[in-house]
């Protein structure tokens, strides 16, 4: 007993000494208004979190020198050389906050990261933080881009994006800048290629692009994918949410959950994630279903998503991604059209609708890029090769081929390779100049047969090849000068086919079913643009740019509907569009505002046209003009208040007489598949606490009246009148621990009954859906 005691009294002793030479350092980390919480402090190798009032605490030896480490997301990183601490010490840090970085860097204009100041047409981008705000609401990506990028025409709220452009034209869709789209049958669901949870941003390119080519006539949208913003070696997130309605919740309940790991390896790097989603009744605003046409209700979504990273040296990085994307609708209830005369809504009654599950059956991307910052006179390098592949499943036809019903599919695939390089040429103070070039090249094979196995599109076998230079001066450190040269050499082969005989009411034969024969259709042209942007003030800050766009037109929709016997009679010139846009930007304390205004010409385009007479949609090939403006502005009222807004016009006609005017009596707008009504677009947020974010947002969706109404006192498909609606959501994010937050969405908060701008326009029976109406949106996500 004596020896136990003896040992207890030394330990004890000893711990006493020890504790006698260390040191307790403590404190709070504030911003300009209150603590920050969850920051990180380290110091001698320790690190600890501050709670949720800013308050750390730590012990080390006391007498030694160290190095003092503050890191907050939003912040600067504060760093401090503390020489001796003898005793308990106090410091409290006050950090300054960091503009949000990610608006100032942009890939998507040139490839490269750049500078947001230094572009010379109109980007806008949805950062992490509005992508995580709006996934609270409505994971759906075509209403994200809707709501937060102004110039893009309004969600149509189902599983296609027919109508919604960018602009008044075709945009071109990509994933790291890999092509999701296929302007050989443009089957419009390419917005829908990726889940939003893997995202970093979304870079939207407006007017068209000499960069990227064949598609972008519009503009483009690129879906940057997440990197590991931690350098642990192991790190994750799960993420839960339920959803439904709040008009009539019976059968419209629905969850979602993501499960993601990432983490750093030494040079290694990486992110796996996994998300499923089953969606449950859409209801609208009185509480019955939402027509079941390509609706979002009933719907499975999955997406599974890796990305693998390895860098040799500094200066180099090897990346392989895969992402794979599905979403079907599996619903339980068959159409009841509407009735475009009287008003009455389509809905569905209970019954297993025709045909197999409608949506993106999958689609599949695969890339592998190798980039190196300094090579041979010190040129930055890109190269990658790539592979994408999908199906997606369309409505059923009732009575539309050989007398019968039909059900269509477009499969895609394409392959391809990059090479991009830029070199530095001249870095003087008063002058630097760089030069982008490369080369593009790209095999896309695409159809639309039948489910059960009839051509009714033949398959097109394109190559595309296309050299760039672009060349990128910066004079005094204020004045950007770009211009570039990009030709595009294009070949489609198109096999001997025979078409599908198409029929209408009474089986009556609208086109007889014949044999045309194929053969290539080759296309090539230059692409030119220029750009100037002067950035001596930053009250204003103004831009001209000339940008030329090349298209090949939907030649599938051309070959469905032959009405000659070989490809090389009908018209499948591709689309040239030459854009224009001036514009500026203004920085005034918290003030940022933006004002931009655009034509956009063709000497011939792709207009789709309503035939009365036989239900049918034709293409229509005349010369267009497409104008319009767009302002935009966020304030930051207070560090804890933020207000933002945006209007976006957008007009087009087409000169039908082929004069060269287009306000001749003759001479017709576009319709609404092209041109969206004028959008308007307000939040307002507010973070009482640092651990609370609230954003109340407005979506408002003026009216356009341009045609006028048939014999039958409908208007023709494409054509219909728009009447003005106003939508508004709410998002909140509460951070319950430094890991956990919990998050509240509520769409359509009052329950807005109303016909959204596709369905008014369009003016089909099975597609006249009122919106959906008030729904909500509960999530607990948990980091670790």
């Amino acid at each position: 007993m004596k020896k136990i005691i003896l040992i207890i009294a030394v330990l004890l002793l000893n711990l006493l000494r020890v504790h006698a030479q260390n040191v307790k350092i403590e404190g709070h980390i504030k911003d300009k208004k209150s603590e920050i919480p969850y920051v990180t402090v380290s110091l001698l190798g320790q690190k600890v979190q501050t709670d949720s009032r800013g308050y750390y605490s730590l012990y080390i030896k006391s007498g030694v020198s160290f190095t003092f480490h503050v890191n907050a997301v939003g912040y600067q990183t504060f760093s401090q050389n503390i020489l001796s601490v003898k005793n308990d010490t106090t410091i409290n840090v006050g950090l300054e906050a960091l503009s949000n970085t990610l608006d100032d860097v942009v890939i998507s204009t040139s490839r490269k990261p750049e500078d947001i100041k230094n572009v010379t047409s109109s980007v806008s981008i949805v950062n992490k933080k509005k992508l995580e705000k709006e996934i609270a609401i409505n994971p759906d990506l075509s209403a994200i881009l809707a709501n937060q990028v102004p110039g893009f025409a309004p969600t149509a709220q189902t599983g296609n994006n027919v109508g919604q452009n960018l602009r008044g034209r075709p945009m071109l869709v990509m994933i790291d800048g890999v092509s999701q789209s296929s302007p050989l049958r443009n089957a419009e669901v390419d917005l829908r290629s990726i889940d939003p949870s893997v995202l970093e941003r979304i870079e939207v390119v407006k007017g068209a692009t000499a960069i990227y080519g064949n598609g972008a006539a519009g503009g483009l949208v690129n879906y940057i994918t997440m990197v590991p913003d931690t350098a642990a070696r192991f790190a994750g997130k799960t993420q839960i949410n339920l959803n439904g309605s709040l008009v009539k919740v019976k059968n419209s309940e629905g969850a979602r959950i993501n499960q993601m790991f990432y983490g750093k390896l030494g040079k290694f790097d990486y992110v796996v994630s996994g998300m499923y989603e089953q969606t449950g009744e859409y209801k609208d605003a009185k509480g019955d279903v939402v027509g079941p046409n390509y609706s979002l209700g009933e719907t499975d979504s999955y997406n599974a998503f890796a990305k693998f990273g390895y860098m040799p040296s500094k200066n180099q990085r090897i990346q392989l991604t895969y992402n794979t994307y599905s979403s079907l609708q599996n619903s339980n209830f068959t159409l009841v059209n509407g009735n475009l005369a009287t008003g009455q809504k389509a809905t569905g009654v209970l019954g297993k609708p025709l045909g197999i599950p409608t949506g993106v059956n999958y689609n599949h991307n695969l890339n592998l890029s190798y980039k190196i910052d300094s090579t041979f006179l010190h040129s930055s390098l890109n190269v990658d090769a790539y592979y994408e592949t999908r199906k997606d499943v369309f409505y059923v036809s009732l009575g539309r081929f050989d007398g019968g019903d039909g059900q269509s599919l477009a499969k895609n695939d394409k392959k391809g390779a990059r090479l991009f390089l830029e070199t530095p040429v001249l870095n003087l103070d008063f002058l630097k100049a760089k030069i982008a070039y490369g080369a593009d090249f790209m095999k896309d094979k695409t159809a639309q047969p039948l489910v059960d196995g009839r051509v009714w599109v033949p398959t097109m076998d394109m190559t595309n090849v296309a050299p760039f230079a672009q060349a990128d001066f910066n004079i005094l450190s204020k004045l950007v000068f770009k211009t570039g040269l990009r030709y595009e050499n294009v070949n489609i082969a198109v096999d001997d086919y025979r078409t599908l005989r198409t029929t209408g009411a009474n089986n009556a034969t609208i086109t007889p079913s014949f044999d045309v024969t194929g053969g290539d259709l080759k296309y090539s042209t230059y692409l030119f643009n220029a750009g100037l942007r002067y950035n001596q003030f930053n009250v204003f800050s103004p831009f001209i740019s000339f940008s030329q766009g090349f298209s090949v037109m939907d030649i599938g929709l051309a070959l469905r509907d032959a009405k000659v016997n070989s490809i090389d009679k009908i018209n499948t010139d591709a689309v040239k569009v030459n854009n224009y846009e001036a514009g500026f930007e203004s920085r005034i304390a918290g003030l940022t505002f933006s004002a931009s205004g655009y034509i956009s010409t063709s000497k011939l385009g792709i207009e789709v046209v309503y035939d009365p007479a036989t239900g049918l949609f034709n293409t229509a090939r005349s010369p267009e003009k497409i104008y319009g403006f767009e302002l935009a502005a966020d304030y930051r009222l207070l560090d804890e208040l933020g207000l933002s807004a945006s209007y976006s016009y957008t007009e087009g006609k087409r000169d039908i007489d082929k004069n060269g005017k287009f306000n001749d009596p003759g001479d017709l707008y576009l319709n609404g598949r092209r041109i969206s009504a004028p959008k308007v677009t307000a939040s307002v947020t507010y973070s009482p606490l640092k651990v609370l974010d609230l954003t109340l947002n407005y979506t408002g969706i003026n009216s356009r009246n341009r045609f006028e109404k048939n014999v039958n006192g409908v208007y023709n498909g494409n054509e219909g009148a728009v009447k003005a609606y106003h939508l508004f959501s709410f998002a909140g994010i509460y951070q319950v621990k430094k890991n956990t937050k919990l998050s509240l969405g509520i769409d359509n908060i009052f329950n807005q009954d109303y016909f959204p701008a596709r369905a008014q326009w369009f003016m089909q029976p099975g597609f006249y859906s009122k919106g959906r109406g008030t729904s909500v949106n509960f999530g607990i996500s948990v980091s670790y």
